[in-house]
């Protein structure tokens, strides 16, 4: 098969997929015909062809895909004004710590936060797809480890954690996901997510109204600031407990 035809077949394999595909699958359109490094360079001639177009072909964590151009995102919102998830400043903390210090327990979460975690802060973390539990730490209680997951690497645009900015302080890593899901960070430090939802900023009141209001932690978060609650108070665990 010339270069032409392989073109076109990843071409439309990639425009009809769901979801990102890795090399492995494409070989299978060529039944192993065609190397990785075949692939790779038939690959990089059709993200040329489509350069200065509003499609573009990225390679993100799970493998490769076409989506819109950040210059696009303003256009394509007017067909589909959709309301974007509302998360607090308490998740995107939580996001971030789980995101640079990975793999973390809840325990830990709490000692550099200095706050006791809400677990429906963890649970809508899990429910997006962002995070997941990677095992046990071996210790009393055996807390979860938290960890981010490719689903997340797919959301911001990159291919792994290693292109993530270097942040110092957790206050930084916050900022960084705001402008990341307001869409106002600079491309040289972090892609625009494609195909996603921008998060909302809102204050955490206003955020936990959204939820079930008929799941009672919900309304006992909603009378505590979102669930956290100082150190000074009754803890909701101990650290022996296991984690939610």
């Amino acid at each position: 098969m010339n270069t032409t035809d392989a073109k076109r077949v990843l071409e439309t394999a990639l425009i009809c997929a769901q979801q990102p595909l890795p090399l492995r699958e494409m070989g299978v359109l060529f039944n192993g015909v065609l190397t990785a490094d075949s692939l790779k360079l038939v690959l990089e001639d059709l993200q040329n062809d489509w350069a200065g177009r509003g499609v573009e072909l990225v390679h993100v964590a799970t493998g490769w895909r076409f989506q819109s151009r950040p210059q696009m995102r303003e256009y394509l919102d007017r067909l589909h004004p959709e309301k974007p998830p509302r998360y607090t400043r308490a998740t995107l903390e939580t996001l971030a710590i789980i995101a640079y210090r990975q793999p973390v327990t809840r325990g830990d979460m709490e000692d550099i936060r200095g706050v006791t975690i809400n677990s429906m802060i963890l649970k809508q973390l899990e429910d997006r797809g962002w995070v997941e539990v990677i095992g046990h730490r071996e210790t009393v209680g055996r807390p979860a480890l938290y960890a981010t997951t490719r689903q997340f690497l797919d959301d911001l645009g990159v291919e792994s954690l290693d292109q993530l900015p270097a942040m110092d302080s957790t206050a930084g890593q916050v900022a960084m996901l705001e402008q990341f899901e307001l869409g106002s960070a600079e491309p040289a430090l972090l892609p625009e997510p494609q195909d996603a939802p921008a998060l909302e900023i809102v204050d955490d009141e206003a955020a936990v109204l959204e939820l079930d209001p008929d799941i009672p932690e919900v309304l006992e978060a909603s009378a505590a600031n979102a669930g956290e609650f100082s150190q000074s108070e009754p803890r909701d665990r101990t650290d022996s407990e296991p984690y939610a």
